[in-house]
Order: C-alpha cells, then structure tokens, then sequence
C-alpha cells in the first residue's frame, strides 16, 4: 500500500481537528495492537473510527468480521482504495455515538471492541460499552495516556476516580502498550497509551444506580470525608452517616478516593438496602 500521505492527498482528504483524527501507519505497531486485542479468525470486532483504515485492514486479516464505524464521510473512496480486498469489512458512515447499542449488539452478536478512539471521545465511548453493553467480551482502545492512567488506576492515588471505579466493576483494565506520539499522522500533542479492558472478574452489586450515585458522591469533593460527602449529596444527619458508614464497615474519618471499587460496590448496596437510592 502507499504511503498514506499520499493516497489522501489524491483524495483531496484533509484533516478535521473536530474528530480528532490522528492516524496510525506502523505495521508493525497495528499487528501489536490486534495480537494486544487476542483476535482470532472467529472472533467479532467492533471498530470506532476508521480513519484511513490502516487499523481496520490489520482487523481484517485477524478476525472473522470486522463492523467499522466512521464519522467523517469525506473518508468513504480512501476507505473504498485502502480496504479494497476485505471483504470481511462492514464500514458504517455514521456517529457510533448516536447508535442504540442494543440495535448494534443484535447485529453483531457476540464482539469485542478495538480502536485508536479520538481523542475527544475516548471516555464517553468506553463509558457507553462500560454502562450499556451486554454482550462485548472486551475493549482494547488507544488512548491518551494520562486517561489510560485513570482508567487503571489503584484507589488512594492521584488518578483514581469516578471512571477508574465504573471500569473495575464490570471487569480488569490494564495498560498494554505504550505509543509515542511520533508514530501517529498527524502528530498529537501527547503520547498514547493501548489499554486492555476484559469484561471479567468484576463484581456484582444490587443496584447499578445505587453503585453509579455512590462513586459520584465518593468523589464529589475528594479532599471531604466520605462521611461528610454522604451528609451533603444525601442531607443526612451526621449521625446517620455514621451509622451507615459503619454497617458498611467503612473506617471513620476516610476520604472516599481511599475505598477500592469493590468496598464503594459494598456501600452502594448499603446504601441501597436503607432506600437511599
């Protein structure tokens, strides 16, 4: 294939700093990311932001299907040259964002995901598969690195949060690959990072809504105690956070950035069971 370069300035191709395009062109880095995904010729993907296709072609030659999403139809002939012989390609010229994800899982079946996700989009995506999805296996997405900082991150640490705590419920993220901003078109003001997220050995809770508005009273004012979080988010009176805090086996006096997803999954059922939520 050519130099990507030049396949989009024979199509008058020009960049729109709106969708955040920064493409990937290294061979080798667009095998890495594939095997980092574990893709095989049975598996499904489900790829947001085609781009020019490099990552999509790559998809192709693993997996045994491939759903390609694309925002920008100015990309439809690059893609149309570029994914030429793919025949286990389905691009798609619309905003995932915008898409029923259970219409998209009726479609695909059973999937995982991989993509070099735009920037301005990484975690409302993630958080979408995090929130709705029903039958991915998995997300393997590149990501700026500071976000995949948080995504993985342990409790009581700068980057732990809100996001950090919804992605371990649902299963285990970790950090698979670094990736200079060097090798992107054109180059991005930050370094990147791959991150692996397998939708196993989360844990369960009692109320999904519970879960969500505990995290966001968790951290609604991370230098608070939790105690005083749960007096302002719920108006309750101190000595009824006490007292839940306690049935939740939560020490006195913590901040809510200390408990691991798994201790804020225990206190959101406490607090769901006492008709908090």
């Amino acid at each position: 294939m050519e130099e990507l370069a030049t396949t989009l300035q024979r199509h008058g191709f020009a960049f729109k700093k709106q969708f955040g395009q920064n493409f990937l062109t290294d061979p080798n880095l667009l095998g890495a990311i594939v095997k980092d995904a574990g893709i095989d010729n049975e598996t499904t993907v489900l790829e947001i932001g085609a781009g020019a296709g490099a990552l999509t072609r790559a998809l192709s030659a693993a997996a045994g299907r491939v759903l390609s999403y694309e925002i920008d139809r100015s990309l439809q002939p690059v893609l149309a040259e570029t994914l030429a012989g793919c025949e286990n390609v389905e691009v798609i010229f619309r905003d995932f964002m915008k898409e029923r994800m259970d219409a998209v899982e009726k479609e695909l079946g059973e999937y995982v995901v991989c993509a070099n996700l735009p920037y301005y989009v990484t975690t409302p995506a993630v958080m979408r598969f995090i929130e709705e999805a029903k039958r991915c296996r998995g997300i393997t997405v590149m990501v700026q690195e500071e976000v995949a900082a948080r995504f993985s991150a342990r409790e009581n640490t700068p980057d732990y949060g809100a996001v950090t705590a919804a992605i371990a419920r649902r299963g285990v993220c970790r950090i698979v690959r670094s990736v200079p901003r060097t090798l992107f078109t054109p180059r991005p003001n930050v370094d990147s990072s791959v991150v692996r997220i397998d939708f196993t050995g989360g844990f369960e809770v009692k109320s999904d809504k519970a879960f969500r508005e505990t995290v966001k009273l968790a951290f609604l004012s991370r230098r608070k105690t939790l105690e005083n979080n749960l007096i302002n988010f719920l108006k309750l009176p101190r000595g009824r956070a006490k007292e839940l805090l306690t049935l939740a086996g939560v020490k006195e006096g913590v901040r809510g950035e200390t408990l691991s997803p798994r201790e804020l999954g225990h206190l959101s059922d406490i607090l769901y069971e006492n008709g908090l939520f």
